[in-house]
């Protein structure tokens, strides 16, 4: 397979895998590169997810690592086979490629939870506070970009439209549902919004009243994606020009504790309603 240039935050995934797997086994690069007949550099590019690899090709490797967790083996597979390009590609070279990552993960996960602090979700927005929010960037952004970016944002909604659609929890603070972006009247149309989100039998909408104080986890955005087995679960987190991935497992378990704390501390979904509702109201 030809090398990559520029290998998603999945591709990286399945190659960083495929590495600790090796060196849990104490195989180096050139006795793995043995068991494919095939060259060190082909083994460091694969690991660095800048080669692509074969699911016949995973197996092999994943028995010569002495790896007896088949689960994991076959999700390894099952990525390395994948070639259909999903939705996002055709904003490739338009929109920086964290973009198109946190939509594949998004849409290769099992389940997803995602807490925000001052925006609404990404997927649950609606086209005029996308706009609002986008619009906001220093330095402004160029006009087919700044559409792009608008269009990509609400063209993630559909991983929750599909038939086999993965369960969402969105825990939001107050203060996301308060802040006035695009003005009242936006405002009052993405309330409305999220409430027809949250009647979906695989949404639920939980939110931090102000009332809640500080907790873990209230300075930042959190996307915690399920993997196909707990080992492959992934959290991404946004910084301030790029997007962060996080998947080693001390990462996973504190950014699991704090979404179950955030969940403790928030609304119940019943309650979360009444909140949105009231504050419709106010505007």
């Amino acid at each position: 397979m030809p090398p990559r240039s520029n290998p998603t935050a999945r591709q990286q995934r399945l190659g960083a895998e495929l590495r600790k797997l090796r060196e849990a086994s104490g195989l180096s690069t050139e006795q793995a590169a043995a068991v494919l007949a095939t060259n060190r550099t082909v083994i460091t590019s694969t690991e660095a997810g800048r080669h692509g690899i074969s699911p016949e090709r995973v197996r092999r490797l994943a028995c010569n690592y002495d790896c007896a967790d088949s689960a994991l083996v076959e999700s390894l597979a099952r990525m390395a086979a994948e070639r259909t390009k999903g939705w996002w590609e055709e904003y490739r070279g338009i929109l920086p490629p964290t973009f198109l990552d946190i939509a594949e993960l998004e849409w290769f996960a099992g389940g997803l939870r995602m807490s925000t602090m001052t925006h609404v979700p990404g997927p649950f927005q609606t086209e005029a506070y996308a706009r609002a929010l986008f619009a906001a960037a220093i330095p402004a952004l160029p006009a087919d970009e700044f559409d792009a970016r608008v269009m990509h944002r609400l063209q993630r909604r559909r991983v929750l439209d599909r038939p086999d659609a993965p369960g969402y929890v969105a825990i939001v603070h107050e203060a996301a549902l308060r802040i006035e972006v695009g003005g009242r009247t936006a405002l009052r149309e993405q309330l409305q919004h999220v409430l027809e989100m949250a009647d979906r039998e695989n949404v639920t909408v939980q939110a931090v009243p102000f009332s809640a104080g500080a907790f873990p986890g209230s300075g930042q955005s959190i996307l915690y994606a399920e993997g196909e087995v707990p080992s492959l679960d992934v959290v991404q987190l946004d910084r301030t020009t790029s997007a962060e991935f996080l998947h080693q497992e001390a990462q996973l378990r504190k950014f699991a504790l704090q979404l179950d704390q955030m969940q403790r501390v928030a609304l119940s979904p019943e309650r979360t309603r009444d909140l949105i509702r009231s504050i419709t109201r106010q505007l």
